[in-house]
Order: structure tokens, then C-alpha cells, then sequence
């Protein structure tokens, strides 16, 4: 016998219940709406014709808080990969310098000898698969042999390889050192630092290479990498080009710092690149900005994006925005 079961009557409406568009939230308005660039107008007009969504927006809020740390006289650190070099980007980080809105600047091994290679003979980036062919890549002798022996001298006198490779291209007398990062640190007094892992970089292959010189020096740029970021609470650590090395060592600075006692926790952290890697989403992004502050991804470009950023900062510094 089968048992028939009752059907039961639907308690829904057959139809939604529909509410006015004028009540509805929106997101984006057209107050929001980008604007015609015109032909003939200034920077300035240019920026404010940005729409204010999104990226629009972040990229205005990374740019004022950098404004904010440098009328506040907060640290704005740069960590820098050697992409940002190679793209020419070498005179817009020194005139930022020479304005005083980094603080300091941190790079890779590879930033370092391409700054090199650009003060020696005004060219760096090599084929690396032509070179890898032959066997030849990497072997540059003059970048070798002055890359170490700078490193050797700054190393017996407590430097760390930032300074050491600056005092070295100023003393040498390069014809290009006007467009070196490094030498300009020195001649302003700026602290770069170079953050390398040994064997990752053309130089570690040199017979002038030595480990114990590589060692002390990068490790003396990260303890003054890392007492800058202990004076970072209020200011701004950007990384730009670096997907492994630098969002790396900044995370396990400020968790030195924090672990000494520093505040470090109000703080800005912005990452550009032209592909948003895992580390420095997580490592510069999203945990140093967890417990306070605000952390921005712009994605781009080095030499598009890069020159952007840096002249809305100078607009607003300019015209007194914040």
C-alpha cells in the first residue's frame, strides 16, 4: 500500500518584493565619474580628472599619506627591486630624495650592480640568455672586481654594503655617479641599504667574492633598515618591484621592532608592481597593517605607475593638499 503524502502549501510569495531605486544603496555615483583630460592643462588638472573609484581612490590615499609622514616628519621608506632601475627610473628616486621624501631606500643585490654598472658606464641589463649560451653571463670583470672590493674595505670598517658600494663610486669617480641611488645616499646623507641572498647575484660568482665580507655587510643595512622601521608608527614603507627579498626582511623587521618595544602599528604600507605577488600582498599589504594602519596594492607599471605616484606627491606638496 503506498502512502500518499499531503503536499504542503508554499509559505513563499510567488513574486520578490521589489523596493525604489532611489532607496537602493549604490556604489559608484557619477559625482565619482572620471573627467576628459584637455588639451594644454597641467599635471595638476590631469590628476584631478582621476575617477575616485578604486584605484582612483587608493592611489589618492597612498599619495596623501606619504604627504601626511613627510609634513609630519615620519618615515617614508622605499624598498626597491632592481626592475626599477632597469626601467629608468633612477633620476625620479634621486630627485624624491633630494626633496627629502624618502627617508631611506632599500634594494636587492641585482638594484645594486645595475646602480653600479649605470655610474661606471652609463648602461647595465645584459642578454642572460645569450650569455647563459656561452657561459658568459654574469662574468663582467670590472663589475666583479669593484662590486667586492667595495664590499671587502666597507666590511673591515663596520659599513654596510649600501654605504661601501656609494663611498666607492663617489671615490672612483664614475662618470655617471649623478644617476647612482647609492652615491647619492651618501652625498645626501640618506641611508641605502642592499639586502642580498648569497649566490643570487651575478658578483657572488667573481673570484674577489667573499662571504664573510657579503654577510656583514648586508647584515649591518638590516639592522639600519630595521631602526627605521622602528621609527615607523605615522609613516609610509612603500615596495616597489621586490616579490621575494625586501616584503621578506620587512616583515621580520617589524616584528624585531615590535618585539622590542617599538609602536610601529599606525603605518602605511603600499605595494606596486605590474603583477600582485602572494608575499607582498601578505607580507606588506595585509599583516603589518592588521592591528591598525592601512595597506594599498597599485597595480601598473614600474615606469608608469612609479613617476605617477611621485608626482602627485610633489602636486600636493606643492599646492599644500592633504
Amino acid at each position: 500500500m503506498k502512502l500518499m503524502r499531503r503536499r504542503r502549501k508554499s509559505s513563499l510569495s510567488p513574486w520578490p518584493k521589489l523596493i525604489p531605486l532611489s532607496k537602493r544603496k549604490s556604489r559608484v555615483c557619477i559625482e565619482d565619474f572620471g573627467s576628459p583630460f584637455s588639451p594644454g592643462q597641467d599635471f595638476s588638472y590631469f590628476y584631478s580628472t582621476l575617477p575616485r573609484i578604486l584605484a582612483g581612490n587608493e592611489l589618492r590615499e597612498a599619495v596623501s599619506a606619504v604627504v601626511r609622514a613627510w609634513r609630519g616628519k615620519k618615515q617614508v621608506i622605499l624598498g626597491m627591486g632592481a626592475h626599477v632601475i632597469k626601467v629608468g627610473l633612477s633620476p625620479l628616486i634621486i630627485d624624491a630624495m633630494e626633496r627629502r621624501i624618502f627617508t631611506l631606500v632599500a634594494m636587492n643585490g641585482a638594484g645594486a650592480i645595475h646602480d653600479m654598472e649605470i655610474a661606471m658606464v652609463g648602461r647595465t641589463s645584459e642578454d642572460v640568455e645569450a650569455g647563459l649560451s656561452t657561459g658568459s653571463f654574469g662574468m663582467a670583470e670590472e663589475t666583479g672586481r669593484f662590486f667586492n672590493e667595495a664590499v671587502r674595505r666597507g666590511a673591515r670598517r663596520g659599513l654596510g654594503i649600501g654605504r661601501a658600494l656609494g663611498e666607492m663610486i663617489i671615490k672612483e669617480g664614475f662618470p655617471h655617479s649623478g644617476r647612482s641611488i647609492l652615491a647619492s645616499g651618501v652625498r645626501l646623507g640618506i641611508p641605502v641599504t642592499v639586502h642580498i641572498a648569497v649566490g643570487t647575484d651575478t658578483v657572488h660568482v667573481h673570484p674577489g667574492a667573499d662571504g664573510a665580507s657579503l654577510g656583514r655587510g648586508t647584515l649591518r643595512d638590516f639592522h639600519i633598515f630595521g631602526k627605521a622601521v622602528s621609527r615607523l608608527e605615522g609613516g609610509v614603507y612603500l615596495n616597489v618591484g621586490s616579490a621575494v627579498i625586501l616584503p621578506e626582511m620587512f616583515l621580520k623587521a617589524l616584528s624585531l621592532v615590535r618585539n622590542l618595544g617599538a609602536k610601529a602599528r599606525k603605518i602605511t604600507t603600499v605595494n606596486m608592481d605590474f603583477i600582485q605577488h602572494y608575499r607582498p600582498i601578505m607580507n606588506v599589504v595585509k599583516r603589518p597593517t592588521k592591528d591598525g594602519g592601512r595597506g594599498y596594492a597599485l597595480t601598473g607599471h614600474h615606469e608608469i605607475l612609479l613617476p605617477l605616484f611621485l608626482a602627485a606627491v610633489k602636486e600636493e606638496l606643492h599646492h599644500g593638499k592633504c
